[in-house]
């Protein structure tokens, strides 16, 4: 499918989506309103709370604090995860003697958490950060641990024949087979991180999108609610793109993926 088809599909079913909610939103169907404005809101009023925003300016100090939460969630969490990940990958007895430890904390709800993290950590940003990284951390982890240990034995049995060493395996084999498995992980990990920062600032903060949403929640501004998810929404679509730029750099070896046409 071409590039340009593909982006006019996507805008199609925004325009679809965006359509039908202004239309139930607005026009009694059976003289009821399939849904109601109080709860649902509707596009246009939405669209003009975060026009409102940008023309103020009171959105860009929430911006950047979610921003920076945000990028320094993705970046020690994908960096903690990528260096466990290949560790425990490397030392079969420490991956088995920690899986267990892994699953539990694996298994702990980020939102119990978020209020220790407020505790020790103050109501600055390195609370909403800890949270982001516990959600990037484990995705990025399992990903790159599979990555490694799904490394074909033939390559590694040719590489070992040709006088590699365990070095130039890292770096030759190793690597390559877990980038692939990494940037899936990344694309997802960047809605998390994301994801943190915002539960973060909405459980407890001074600043930042997710305060917006608390705030507008708060005066059952439900306009101003959807104004602050498109905009979490539209910020995490940028970060992504920015990931894709580098994946695209880093695997320019691998080959295209064949569209499944006979």
């Amino acid at each position: 499918m071409r590039r340009s088809t593909l982006l006019a599909l996507q805008v199609l079913v925004a325009v679809v989506v965006l359509g039908l909610w202004q239309f139930f939103a607005t026009v009694p169907v059976f003289e009821r309103m399939v849904l109601p404005p109080f709860f649902f809101s509707n596009p246009v009023d939405v669209f003009s709370q975060i026009v409102a925003w940008f023309q103020s300016g009171v959105i860009w100090k929430h911006l950047v604090i979610t921003l920076w939460e945000s990028i320094l969630a993705f970046a020690i969490g994908s960096l903690g995860g990528v260096m466990v990940g290949f560790w425990f990958a490397r030392q079969p007895r420490v991956a088995a003697v920690f899986d267990p430890y892994v699953k539990m904390v694996n298994a702990l709800p980020r939102v119990v958490l978020a209020p220790i993290f407020t505790l020790w950590l103050g109501l600055g940003i390195w609370s909403k950060v800890a949270l982001g990284v516990t959600l990037v951390f484990f995705i990025v982890f399992f990903n790159v641990y599979q990555g490694v240990k799904e490394v074909s034995t033939t390559v590694l049995d040719n590489g070992r024949m040709l006088g590699m060493s365990e070095r130039q395996l890292m770096r030759h084999v190793y690597w390559p087979s877990a980038l692939s498995w990494m940037f899936s992980s990344l694309h997802t990990s960047v809605g998390f991180a994301v994801v943190g920062a915002a539960v973060g600032e909405y459980l407890g903060s001074a600043a930042g999108l997710g305060y917006l949403i608390q705030q507008a929640e708060g005066v059952f501004d439900v306009s101003g609610v959807f104004a602050g998810m498109f905009v979490l929404s539209a910020f995490v679509i940028l970060i992504d793109m920015g990931v894709t730029l580098v994946e695209r750099r880093l695997l320019i070896w691998r080959p295209a993926a064949a569209d499944g046409r006979g």
